[in-house]
């Protein structure tokens, strides 16, 4: 028996993938680790959402090959769980590849197992800049918090902002916020007055808003993980009139995810926010994407970054394969991902060879009420950012 937390052993591992590659060769098998209860529950229903828009437009098959999805609830952050889900789907499933993956923790848990097993990962959402330097049979197709963060900080320089406080959620990809924000805004002469960081799962903003407002900074720059989080501090922030106080408030994108915007409502209004993509993204493929979405899945669910994320995540395993020849072999299938390069419903995509990491367009937007719906509308853009904390 092994505790949760232990890998099991190299062997045993490469053992279980032999035997299954044996059986299955004309069948992709992949495992997606995800939240599908719980507060986040709308992250893995995003997530089956791009995959099976992904499938549905390709005959159901990747590289002609039928698919598989095996899917695990982890219900939020939760690694030690993830692990376990992670070693069970490559021994007991036998799947060619891990993915989903929305919180960083879990990320991390299980590029460690990916490594042993020599298994790919694919991450569709973790964002916290190391996941990718941590194990070598990982690739993001999504973001991170830095490459979405510094543009902010330039843009708010462009724009005059001279001091800002930040407050952001105290976990990992909370802190990569802070971080890249700080370092870009005091490089561009930019002075931060203040940093705050609040529990990961804080329902009540309103002390920390006071204090914001107690200290009159000339801008708030935040950063909360999409859900229930950004809501609550918008609504504290209108009821305590830092706006009527002239105090301004940016964000990246995960303040006005397009899943949640309309139920967030007029307190998005007018908000700025920097992100990789929008459901109104001004593109030809993104408006057959959301032409295809709305005919598959209806008016009720708007897809959002995870949706756009596990598409790509679905077409950057077929583009791998296809240069592969169809081997899911883990080495050859990782090379086959370094400096991939498709373009996406959010844009031109590649997938940096250096350091498996996503490079892509980040977005300046703004919330409007456009034909009665509230939007990210761009207005900016950054083109082909890295990740900062990766660049030369």
């Amino acid at each position: 028996m092994f505790r949760k937390t232990q890998l099991f052993p190299a062997l045993a591992l490469a053992g279980a993938l032999f035997a299954g590659s044996a059986q299955a060769a004309d069948t992709v098998r992949i495992g997606i680790i995800a939240s599908y209860s719980g507060p986040y529950a709308d992250y893995g229903r995003q997530f089956d959402s791009g995959i099976q828009l992904y499938l549905k437009q390709h005959g159901g098959k990747i590289a002609g090959k039928d698919v598989q999805i095996v899917k695990r609830d982890t219900a939020g952050p939760a690694p030690d769980q993830a692990r376990r889900y992670a070693q069970e789907l490559i021994v007991r499933d036998k799947v060619n590849f891990l993915s989903g993956l929305d919180f960083s923790p879990n990320a991390y848990a299980v590029g460690a197992v990916a490594a042993e097993a020599k298994v790919p990962a694919i991450v569709m959402n973790a964002a916290s800049s190391a996941i990718t330097t941590k194990s070598p049979y990982v690739a993001r197709v999504s973001f991170t918090v830095q490459q979405v963060s510094a543009p902010m900080a330039e843009w708010a320089l462009k724009e005059g902002i001279k001091e800002v406080s930040i407050v952001v959620a105290d976990y990992a990809s909370g802190v990569d916020a802070e971080e890249a924000f700080e370092k870009a805004f005091t490089a561009g002469g930019g002075k931060i007055v203040g940093k705050l960081r609040t529990p990961m799962n804080n329902p009540d903003f309103s002390a920390y808003v006071q204090r914001l407002k107690n200290d009159k900074p000339e801008a708030v720059f935040i950063f909360f993980p999409s859900g229930v989080q950004p809501p609550a501090f918008l609504k504290a922030w209108k009821e305590r009139g830092l706006d009527a106080d002239g105090i301004r408030l940016i964000a990246t994108g995960e303040a006005t995810d397009d899943s949640y915007l309309q139920a967030t409502g007029e307190v998005a209004l007018d908000l700025v926010t920097s992100h990789h993509y929008s459901y109104v993204h001004d593109s030809a493929l993104n408006k057959k994407f959301v032409e295809d979405f709305r005919a598959e899945f209806g008016d009720k669910l708007r897809p959002s970054y995870f949706a756009v994320a596990a598409y790509d995540g679905m077409a950057a395993i077929a583009n791998a394969l296809e240069k592969t020849g169809g081997d899911m072999s883990g080495e050859k299938v990782m090379q086959a991902l370094a400096g991939l390069e498709f373009e996406s419903p959010r844009g031109p995509i590649q997938i940096d060879p250096e350091t498996r990491d996503i490079v892509q367009n980040v977005y300046i937007r703004k919330v409007e009420n456009v034909d009665g719906e509230l939007v990210n509308v761009e207005f900016d853009h950054f083109d082909m950012v890295k990740d900062p904390a990766k660049e030369n």
